[in-house]
């Protein structure tokens, strides 16, 4: 085994993103930042790098602490990387907030549909 991996490999690895492409694709459109700066899919992760990753959901600062190339099991994944104490602070902060206001159009990915627009408009009356 090497001692770095490309990152949308390792992001795909660590079950972050459930597709290598999807993960390329946020590396790509910042949506990973390593050690603070935009990087490309191609560059390479090793341990001791501090990844923040948007994959759309939720934001997560991660320690880079093992590596691989290959996706495996759950428990395997987790053992690759450890949140960061801040991250997981803000995650509960987010998730205490919605649980008692949940924004109407947070559940919308992308252009809201004729469906969708009606019962954006009831729950705003």
């Amino acid at each position: 085994m090497s001692d770095t991996v490309r990152i949308d490999k390792w992001l795909w690895a660590t079950r972050l993103f459930k597709t290598r492409s999807l993960a390329t694709d946020a590396v790509g459109s910042g949506k990973v930042r390593l050690n603070g700066e935009h990087t490309k899919p191609a560059h390479s992760v090793k341990p001791g790098d501090v990844l923040a990753v948007d994959n759309g959901v939720t934001v997560w600062e991660v320690i880079v602490m093992g590596l691989s190339d290959v996706r495996g099991p759950a428990p395997m994944a987790q053992a690759l990387y450890a949140e960061t104490e801040k991250s997981i602070a803000k995650r509960q902060q987010v998730a205490e907030q919605n649980r008692f206001f949940r924004e109407p159009g947070a559940a919308l990915k992308g252009r809201p549909t004729k469906k969708n627009r009606r019962l954006l408009d009831k729950s705003n009356t």
